[in-house]
């Protein structure tokens, strides 16, 4: 084969020349095409001819011989190998001309370009593979270019591989640093989230914690759940608008806050302002949304308050679902704001989900749209807490390459029938009069507590820690004070709340004191105690005991 009359037709060049004085070199594209009018123009104001060199006049075989890229020149539908250059040879070896490609080139079969190539001669377009990686180690940018030349038998494809190693592996280091950084941020962000939610006797609850797909940088979407005492439960989810490990450890923070802040017992609205302040101290940069709420057994609904989040959804027992409206204040850390607290009914045999945006908020789809489906998904959603995020979470398309983190939080409140229904109790009584109150309720926890079937132990202690608390309340309390009882599977609850907003304090009593033994009797013989003030002034003192296990 004479490779000397044989090229390749390049685009955007021309391929002939004008050598004297007349006429004129044709307007083209390329800087070569530009140099040749330049002499043109040139030879015609000299009166000289210029020789210029045609692109026939150079040997194809030196030109792809001096290419640093690798060119091999098969033909026909075997692709026999015609040519390989200087730079080919050196990278796999030399290759024996008119031998199959299949049959003397193993990194074609490496590289994949037996189907490429035969499609390029079957359509006549050329193809390219980006960084295909060899059993040696190296990777390759391969372009497969159609040949019709009179000289190639059956059509020829021209193959160029560049060699991309250095760049392969910079971007698989690329890759694998990020990995890293990203498995950083999803252990610190799961290490920070609760290993094991807290289950209080009369809710039943799960959560799910989805870290966004590889593509995705890790999030600050969190939850918790927090028992307060006397039954009450605060229930808690958030999320930094930030990326990466700063917004996992600005998530720990705040979550950290939370729990203090929980302790304190204050309404949801006075939660969020404290955690408000917090988190402009943390970063002012870092935004982050939030929802707390509490659920109080003895009221049947959830309180609560919301910062920039979006709204919790109930389902009720007949499926209906529904919203919970304003009051919503803006995201955490724009500070200026005084939130408040609204509540939602959750009666037995209700559902309500909590959940981060990551679950509802889609590209080109208004968010309300994805509320809406989440809603529409939780109409249809039964059985366990476990169960309902799982459904919840396959209904809103969420797989393991989901685009953004999505936080869930499912609490059922159970309606208990049978059996079960039996060891959940409530009593109440209004302490009216003066000192007499405390002898009725004396008799009335007594009776109460013998009706439940209480051991006889356990009952002596809740009548005398009902004694207790009732004397505190009638001695530095004002109307309206109340007794209420509470029984569950786990535990026994007594509580006295009354009209002053002064919170006892434990502390210790002087031998010759007539009083302040109250609350240090009380602490000593409940397996825990507490105080909270009450919505439209006013207190509460509880207590607990644990019920023996059966």
């Amino acid at each position: 084969m004479n490779f000397t009359r044989w090229s390749a037709r390049l685009p955007g060049t021309q391929r002939r020349a004008a050598r004297g004085t007349e006429g004129s070199v044709p307007a083209a594209r390329g800087e070569y095409a530009q140099q040749l009018e330049h002499l043109a123009h040139e030879a015609a104001e000299t009166g000289e001819p210029v020789d210029v060199p045609a692109l026939e006049d150079f040997s194809v075989r030196e030109l792809l011989g001096r290419l640093p890229g690798l060119v091999a020149l098969a033909y026909g539908p075997e692709h026999r190998i015609a040519y390989v250059n200087d730079a080919y040879a050196a990278a796999f070896g030399p290759r024996p001309a008119g031998v199959p490609v299949a049959d003397t080139c193993p990194e074609a079969e490496e590289l994949g370009l037996l189907p490429l190539m035969d499609q390029v001669l079957r359509s006549g377009k050329p193809r390219t593979v980006k960084s295909r990686r060899t059993q040696d180690g190296g990777s390759y940018t391969v372009t497969c270019l159609p040949v019709d030349s009179a000289h190639l038998e059956g059509g020829g494809v021209l193959v160029h591989a560049a060699d991309v190693t250095d760049h392969a592996d910079a971007a698989e280091r690329l890759r694998a640093s990020e990995r890293r950084h990203r498995e950083t941020a999803v252990t610190l962000q799961r290490s920070l989230l609760p290993q094991d939610l807290e289950q209080p006797d009369d809710l039943r609850i799960a959560a799910t914690y989805q870290p966004g797909g590889t593509d995705a940088a890790v999030g600050g979407d969190w939850y918790d759940v927090i028992t307060l005492g006397a039954g009450r439960t605060a229930l808690v989810i958030g999320d930094v608008m930030g990326r990466g490990v700063r917004a996992a450890a600005v998530m720990g923070q705040l979550r950290t806050a939370v729990r203090a802040y929980a302790r304190l017992d204050l309404p949801p609205h006075e939660v969020l302002q404290l955690l408000d302040g917090l988190a402009a101290e943390i970063d002012a940069s870092q935004i982050a949304t939030c929802v707390y709420a509490i659920h109080d057994p003895n009221e049947g609904k959830l309180v609560y308050a919301s910062a920039g989040h979006l709204p919790i959804l109930v389902r009720d027992e007949d499926g209906s679902v529904r919203r919970a409206e304003d009051p919503t204040g803006p995201p955490l850390g724009t500070g200026g704001w005084l939130h408040t607290s609204g509540s939602i009914a959750l009666p037995p045999g209700s559902t309500a989900v909590l959940y981060t945006d990551g679950l509802v908020e889609r590209r080109r789809e208004d968010i309300d749209e994805g509320v809406a489906a989440l809603a529409r998904a939780l109409s249809g959603a039964s059985g366990t807490p476990q169960v309902v995020c799982d459904r919840l979470l396959r209904s809103l398309g969420v797989t393991a390459e989901h685009d953004d983190d999505v936080a869930v939080l499912v609490v059922q409140h159970p309606s208990r029938k049978g059996p079960d229904a039996e060891l959940f109790h409530n009593a109440a009584l209004e302490l009216l009069g003066g000192v007499e109150a405390a002898p009725r309720a004396r008799a009335f926890a007594s009776g109460v507590l013998s009706s439940w079937r209480f051991p006889v132990e356990l009952r002596d202690l809740g009548v005398l820690a009902t004694s207790e608390l009732v004397a505190n309340s009638l001695q530095h309390g004002t109307p309206p004070m109340r007794l209420r009882l509470r029984r569950t599977d786990r535990r026994l609850i007594i509580e006295v709340t009354d009209g002053d907003d002064h919170l006892p304090r434990r502390r210790r009593a002087e031998s010759e004191d007539e009083a302040g033994r109250g609350i240090s009797i009380i602490a000593t013989i409940a397996s825990s105690w507490g105080s909270r003030r009450t919505p439209g002034g006013g207190k509460a003192v509880w207590c607990e005991f644990a019920l023996p296990d059966h």
